[in-house]
């Protein structure tokens, strides 16, 4: 291979890595495409046993979460309170309420109406609303807080939101059975790790690029096995392509929409600038692997869970590289945070 090629390839990449593409987006995409071929893999009854390894895997992943939570950390952000109300309003109210009000255009697609639900009750990400954040110039200590407690308290408020939507669907609640799951898989680990956070929190600060391939290898799992079950029930056989065109559409709307009234919010709070682009960062923001993991416990039962994770598979790929683009056109010393502004 030539100097020019891999020039090129370089170029490429660099590219793709700009606008939020990354290797891992490329790795679920590999998964979906080995579910629709091979989704035998995939199902409880494969001797791969990969459902049990991602349900164990989901237990680790929380418990390393915890393991890098230190109190220090938690306490200092306290004071910033009325950015901290304004991420986690927008998080787990706003969201959620701008999809009930949308809920007669999903009419017959019970399902993608579930899975866009359940991405608008989900935490904001961690490691992306951080980063983000720091390449646009934002408060990195409100960032880094916000994130941390997003994720503490979707543990709670996630299956809450479920519940009721559930409910609606079905005409009962197993909010009990989906409390328990998630105390077990989830809010028992992560209060272990951060009990042990002095002991061991500094290995996990120094592992922690380890750790992240290790979060995303369960979920690439998480992925291929739930896709698989839905292949092998046929659930995705009568999703049409202008469906699937307007449910990207709509996702686009729905991240674009949040983070105009989050800058609204922001300017009518006389949020400073570092603050503004902190809010609108970690408040438009969901997590992929919150989403991934609690989708074990909330849909475990059923076999439409590649289905329901759809809408949040194309959010998070569209927030990773609208959020990428902006943070970088910011943090070139634009001033405006308004998202119209930034399609001019």
């Amino acid at each position: 291979m030539n100097t020019k090629t891999l020039a090129g390839l370089g170029g490429i990449s660099a590219f793709l890595k700009k606008i939020g593409f990354d290797y891992f987006i490329a790795g679920i995409l590999v998964m979906i495409l080995l579910a629709r071929l091979w989704p035998e893999g995939g199902l409880e009854t494969s001797p791969l046993a990969l459902p049990q390894i991602a349900s164990w895997g989901v237990t680790l992943i929380f418990f390393f979460y915890g393991l890098r939570l230190s109190k220090a950390k938690l306490v200092s952000g306290l004071t910033n309170w009325k950015l901290h109300i304004l991420v986690q309003l927008s998080t787990f109210l706003l969201f959620p309420l701008l999809i009930l009000l949308v809920k007669p255009f999903f009419r017959g697609d019970e399902y993608l109406w579930l899975g866009t639900f359940f991405l608008a009750s989900l935490p904001s990400t961690v490691s992306s609303s951080v980063v983000m954040v720091s390449v646009a110039g934002g408060n990195l200590p409100g960032a880094i807080f916000n994130a941390s407690i997003s994720g503490i308290l979707g543990i709670f408020l996630t299956p809450v939101w479920m519940s009721i939507a559930l409910q609606q669907e079905n005409g009962a609640s197993n909010l009990p059975d989906v409390i328990t799951k998630l105390t077990v898989q989830v809010l028992i680990p992560v209060i272990l790790g951060f009990l042990l956070n002095k002991k061991w929190g500094g290995f996990a600060e120094r592992n922690k690029q380890r750790l992240k391939y290790y979060d995303q290898s369960i979920i690439l799992i998480i992925v291929y096995t739930s896709f698989a079950e839905s292949f092998s029930q046929n659930l995705f056989e009568n999703l049409k392509f202008h469906e699937l065109l307007f449910l990207a559409v709509a996702m686009a709307g729905l991240f674009f929409l949040v983070f105009y009234l989050i800058s609204v919010l922001s300017r009518l709070l006389k949020f400073s600038q570092e603050d503004r682009i902190t809010a609108i960062f970690c408040g438009s923001k969901k997590s992929l692997v919150h989403g991934t993991v609690m989708s074990k416990a909330l849909f475990s039962d059923s076999n439409a869970t590649g289905l329901v994770l759809l809408p949040l598979m194309l959010y998070h790929a569209m927030q990773l590289c609208f959020a990428a683009i902006i943070a970088q056109r910011w943090s070139r010393g634009s001033k405006e945070v308004s998202p119209q502004a930034q399609s001019k």
